[in-house]
């Protein structure tokens, strides 16, 4: 399964790509060029995880050189990095260490680049498709592939940290599937949610978006999570995370996590029903 996970994750980033190409350049030539420059606006924040992985290769001892530095301003790094995964466990020479230190980086790095372009991109074509042409095809095939490479991207990431556990194997086909179910319907149903209530009430839609952001942010404070040591990065990482947390649950502490779930699916509850009554 360990070699399953970087291939599949490779295929669905290709066809989250492929899918989000279709639509700019369907934009461009319905001369939609608001969506088309939003759309595009999407992609920026995703040289975020491509600075991230240069700086990381430089830290393991390979200084990124041209090569290697247009493929990342392609934002193309990640790729470069899953061919690393599954190189390295083709070759007999590779130790499961090492592999599992690469798929642990590509997995993190994954789940940032998803956070931070393919959420927004989502959001953005679901709105689209809601709001402003139902008939779309193209921006529906993006939105539903940006949705599953979404939610895969947690999965995997969540499959990375099973196998650092110690005397954890690698969960089986069933396990994986049902995860990417739960993650894909918490996800569609959240952004659906919030894509209509943008529909009905407009700009209200950035008030309840963030409530749940301020509840979240407050209550990652409380739980004194120390993934952060510096005081200042603390309260970034605090606030970056609550922001994640208005669509979706990442546990960032060890131990049992049934509580933290349960209070995450209350107050998301409560946001919907306040959602609702606006």
């Amino acid at each position: 399964m360990r070699g399953a996970v970087p291939r599949l994750s490779l295929a669905l980033l290709a066809a989250e790509s492929g899918a989000r190409l279709c639509a700019i350049i369907h934009y461009l030539v319905r001369g939609q060029l608001g969506w088309f420059g939003l759309t595009i606006a999407c992609l920026v924040p995703g040289y975020a995880a491509q600075l991230l992985s240069i700086l990381w290769f430089r830290a393991d001892g390979r200084p990124p050189g041209c090569w290697l530095l247009a493929l990342h301003l392609l934002q193309l790094g990640l790729w470069k990095r899953y061919w690393d995964v599954l190189r390295a466990a083709a070759e007999m020479g590779g130790g499961a260490g090492e592999v599992l230190a690469q798929l642990g980086d590509v997995c993190v790095l994954r789940l940032l680049e998803a956070l931070l372009q393919t959420l927004p991109h989502l959001l953005l074509q679901a709105y689209v498709v809601v709001a402003v042409d139902p008939a779309g095809f193209i921006p529906g095939v993006s939105a539903g592939l940006s949705l599953l490479s979404l939610a895969w991207a947690l999965v995997s990431y969540s499959h990375f940290t099973s196998l650092l556990k110690p005397g954890h194997l690698s969960p089986p086909a069933a396990v994986i599937l049902c995860l990417l179910l739960w993650r894909t319907g918490m996800l569609g149903t959240r952004v659906l949610a919030l894509v209509l209530f943008a529909r009905l009430y407009s700009f209200w839609v950035f008030a309840v978006a963030g409530v749940h952001w301020l509840l979240m942010s407050f209550w990652l404070v409380a739980q004194q999570t120390d993934i952060v040591a510096q005081p200042c990065r603390w309260r970034l990482f605090n606030c970056l995370l609550g922001a994640v947390y208005i669509f979706c649950y990442i546990n960032v502490r060890p131990g049992p996590s049934k509580t933290r779930v349960a209070i995450f699916y209350a107050v998301s509850t409560w946001n919907v029903l306040y959602s609702a009554w606006m």
